[in-house]
């Protein structure tokens, strides 16, 4: 007799161990950001200056009546200084787009994240806002401490004033944005009144809300996880890169010692491990564990790592700009300057050199009128009084400078061709006007079909302003 079947349902013993969990995400550890000072930290501040006055800056200034940069999405025209822009000019976006991409390559190639250490928005906003923070509730030390502290009515005081501050910025800052859609004068008599149009409300507080939650709340979580840069960047550095490097040969073995004291009198490299390089990293890294994704090659720890190099009496450039190649065989300045030119380098410089030219070009030589000509497809063609046949053309006459202007329109293309309807068009400033022209001929001067004409539009005060369009005049049977 067989034993009965065992019981599959039966609970399992108690002494059994417990599964163990794994989280999919890291736990995110606060970074509290040392404030640094030097050369390289004075570039970055500088850039910050810069950038900003431009922002905030730009859309204030008057250019003809208006403010210099708009990008009017309600007419659809964008001005630039002098320029205006329309739909059709969207292949200039386009190579500008290229341009940037090859500039990124190429300055990437050469000296890897110097876009995201020094002019990212993401960096700079992040700069602004890590500068009021250290203002409103003071160094690395006392946010600890404020940090850790129990809720009282001088922390929420402190943290009040502080996220005011970064509200305030973050909405001047949606409020900048729109108005290089929005004439700036007009939304700020919007704003005094409160009468937003539902877009312009959305787009600032979308904006103002993105800038504090960027540079406020995930900050270096938006370079280490949202920055697709971050990720590919390795393929486009190569040994003759300058980046952010740790010299181990010099550094290592770390330890503290006294100030003065030959490091290698007590068996020990340059590196007092003091651990400041770390504590003035945006991004909370080590940099003497090697180049990491993570690094945005600030040089934070480079101006950190010199003070206290300096302190100690000791070279600087233990930690530095340099190469691979530079660190492994002891290149100096010379020798790494001279493998700058190398073949990435010197076709990323090439194909961004001849694409800036062009386009430097093409805005140059760029035509103040554009011309298009539709014909009137309800009559292809009609007899008319004297034994004419008649075509009729309807223009869109588009006078792309900030001008009014009168031009003369012509036909060519056949004899006896004449043109009925206005001979001059007046267009007013950065304005299109239709026109509806007739071409006419008398019948039997052309054969039967499809013949070539041209219609010529030139501006009155100045002949070198001309276009000539190509259509078709219909002779019936």
């Amino acid at each position: 007799m067989s034993d009965p079947a065992p019981n599959r349902s039966a609970a399992p013993q108690a002494s059994a161990a417990p599964a163990q969990e794994d989280s999919l995400y890291a736990v995110r550890e606060k970074v509290y950001v040392r404030a640094v000072s030097g050369l390289f930290a004075k570039w970055r501040w500088g850039l910050v200056w810069f950038t900003q006055i431009l922002f905030y800056g730009l859309c204030w200034v008057p250019w003809n009546g208006r403010q210099a940069v708009l990008f009017h999405l309600v007419e659809r025209k964008f001005y630039i200084f002098g320029w205006v822009f329309w739909p059709q000019d969207v292949f200039f976006l386009a190579i500008l787009l290229i341009i940037s991409a090859y500039a990124l390559f190429f300055f990437t190639a050469i000296a890897g994240r110097l876009w995201c250490g020094y002019a990212c928005p993401q960096t700079v906003y992040t700069e602004i806002f890590m500068w009021i923070e250290q203002k409103i509730e003071g160094d690395r030390n006392k946010r600890m401490k404020l940090d850790k502290a129990g809720m009282s009515g001088r922390k929420v005081g402190i943290k009040g004033l502080k996220y005011g501050a970064w509200i305030a910025l973050s909405l001047w800052t949606g409020f900048t944005f729109v108005g290089y859609f929005t004439p700036i004068k007009e939304l700020v008599a919007e704003a005094l009144t409160f009468s937003f149009g539902p877009w312009e409300l959305f787009w600032i507080l979308f904006y103002g809300a993105f800038t504090y939650l960027m540079a406020g709340v995930m900050r270096e979580q938006v370079c280490k996880y949202m920055c697709p840069y971050a990720r590919f960047q390795g393929v486009m550095f190569d040994p003759d890169t300058l980046v952010i490097t740790y010299d181990n040969e010099r550094g290592d073995p770390r330890g503290a010692r006294k100030k003065g004291v030959d490091p290698r009198a007590i068996g020990k490299g340059d590196c007092v491990d003091c651990g400041i390089c770390v504590q003035v990293c945006p991004t909370g890294i080590d940099i003497r564990d090697g180049m990491q994704y993570e690094c945005i090659g600030c040089a934070a720890c480079i101006d950190a790592c010199d003070q206290v190099m300096e302190k100690m009496n000791y070279p600087k450039g233990l930690i530095r700009y340099s190469t691979e190649n530079a660190v492994k065989m002891h290149w100096g300045m010379k020798e790494i300057l001279a493998h700058v030119m190398r073949p990435r380098t010197l076709i990323y410089g090439g194909i961004l050199t001849v694409i800036t030219i062009a386009f430097l070009w093409g805005l140059a030589t760029r035509s103040p009128l554009r011309v298009d000509i539709i014909r009137d497809r309800a009559a292809l063609a009609r007899e008319v009084a004297d034994g004419y046949i008649e075509n009729a053309y309807r223009l869109q006459v588009m006078n792309m400078t900030e001008n009014p202007r009168k031009f003369v329109l012509t036909l060519e293309g056949a004899d006896g061709l004449r043109m009925v309807g206005p001979g001059t068009v007046e267009v007013p400033a950065a304005t299109t006007q239709a026109v509806t022209v007739q071409a006419q001929i008398p019948y039997g001067s052309l054969e039967p079909g499809s013949h070539a004409i041209h219609l010529s539009v030139a501006a009155e005060d100045d002949p070198a302003v001309r276009v000539r369009e190509h259509t078709t005049f219909i002779m019936p049977q």
